[in-house]
Order: C-alpha cells, then sequence, then structure tokens
C-alpha cells in the first residue's frame, strides 16, 4: 500500500457549500492549501525528486558501461560482450522504473497545482496566507535546481568534445550526455516547480479576489 498522502477534493460548488460563516471557511482554506504546499514543494519532494533522479542516473550509468563494453567487446573477447548486455539489462531495470515514477510525480504535481487555484481563489487571509508563500524553500529549490541544469548541460558539451576521430568512444559519449541530460532534466523540472509556486502566490494569494459569501438572506421589502 502506497504511504502517499491523498489529495484533498476541490471545494465544493458554490450552490452546497455549507460552511455555517466565513472563518471556518477560512480555517479550511488554510487547512487544505498547507497540505497542498507541502505536497508540491516541500522539502521532502525535494529529496524524493533527487532520490529519483540518482536512480536514473544509476541506471543509466549501467546502461552506458553496457554500451561501452558492448562497443569494445570486438577488440576484446566474448565475455565482455555478455557482461556488457548483462549491464544493459540491469541499467534498464532501474531507468525505466524512475522515468515512469518521474512521470507519475509530474501528473499529481499538474492536480495539485489546479487544486491550489482552486481553494486559493476561494478568498484571501492574509496572515494565514504568509506562511503559504515559503521564499525560503522556492531560492532552495531554485538553486538546487539551476546547479544541477549547470551541471547538465556541461556534462552535455564535455561529452562529445572529449571524442575523438577514430577511437571507440560512442558509448562512453552516450554515457556522459546522458547522465548530463538526466542532471538538466531534473533541475529543470525543480526550476518550473519553483517558478510556478512563485506565480501562484502572486496570481492567487496576493491578488484582489471577489468576496466569496454572499449574504445569506435578503433585505425584507416593506
Amino acid at each position: 500500500m502506497s504511504s502517499r498522502p491523498s489529495l484533498p477534493p476541490p471545494p465544493p460548488p458554490v450552490e452546497i457549500r455549507s460552511w455555517p460563516d466565513r472563518e471556518a471557511m477560512l480555517a479550511d482554506r488554510a487547512l487544505v492549501l498547507g497540505a497542498l504546499v507541502r505536497m508540491h514543494i516541500g522539502p521532502g519532494r525535494l529529496g524524493v525528486l533527487v532520490m529519483w533522479a540518482g536512480l536514473a542516473a544509476f541506471g543509466w550509468l549501467l546502461v552506458g558501461s553496457g554500451l561501452v563494453m558492448v562497443e569494445q567487446a570486438a577488440a576484446a573477447d566474448f565475455f565482455s560482450g555478455i557482461a556488457g548486455f548483462l549491464f544493459l539489462l540491469l541499467g534498464a531495470g532501474a531507468l525505466i522504473p524512475a522515468v515512469i515514477l518521474v512521470g507519475l510525480h509530474l501528473a499529481r504535481d499538474r492536480e495539485i497545482r489546479a487544486l491550489l487555484v482552486e481553494w486559493g481563489a476561494l478568498d484571501r487571509d492574509p496572515e494565514r496566507d504568509r506562511e503559504l508563500r515559503l521564499p525560503g524553500v522556492s531560492l532552495v529549490w531554485l538553486l538546487l535546481s539551476f546547479v544541477l541544469a549547470a551541471g547538465g548541460l556541461a556534462l552535455c558539451g564535455i561529452g562529445p568534445a572529449s571524442a575523438r576521430p577514430g577511437d571507440d568512444t560512442y558509448g562512453m559519449v552516450a554515457l556522459v550526455m546522458g547522465l548530463g541530460m538526466i542532471a538538466w532534466l531534473t533541475g529543470l523540472i525543480g526550476a518550473v516547480k519553483a517558478w510556478t509556486h512563485r506565480r501562484w502566490v502572486l496570481r492567487v494569494l496576493t491578488a484582489p479576489a471577489a468576496p466569496a459569501h454572499a449574504p445569506a438572506h435578503t433585505p425584507a421589502h416593506h
């Protein structure tokens, strides 16, 4: 059974909302938004993303090593080719689940962002909303993402630049460029998460909102 917390439902439609007053609605809104923000950009999510990226990098390291062994098998012996294919299979066994998990992570992020917008649009609560901005956490996401993306781009450039005509280095180039691409994509995902959180803060938490609750009664006519 998965330990991943389930997502809260979207806010009920206006015609069936049953909060007794605005304060009760704001309390529920703050509780749901706090949980959603932690699911989207909390420190634990950064660790999970880096862990999955590390699994993908480990898988590609095995795949790249297998490619190098297969490439050099003709110049070595039959057993090097067998070992290369074994490394390819082991690498695929680590790489494919990591790619699937990252895809699920991105799909869940889209659902979380939609819920953040819906719950945030209910009303404004400056005191409680201040705790949801998390500028320090967003900065950590952004800085780490920049380092990963820059390092990944550097590896993608180093791989082809280190190749020499006539050398059997295609497998090594693929290995280095694959690791660089994984680092770059991880950095890109992290930067997008930090940017979307900041945009949500500016567009939803700080933008003026229409009153969420209409008066519960109409004035009597005399």
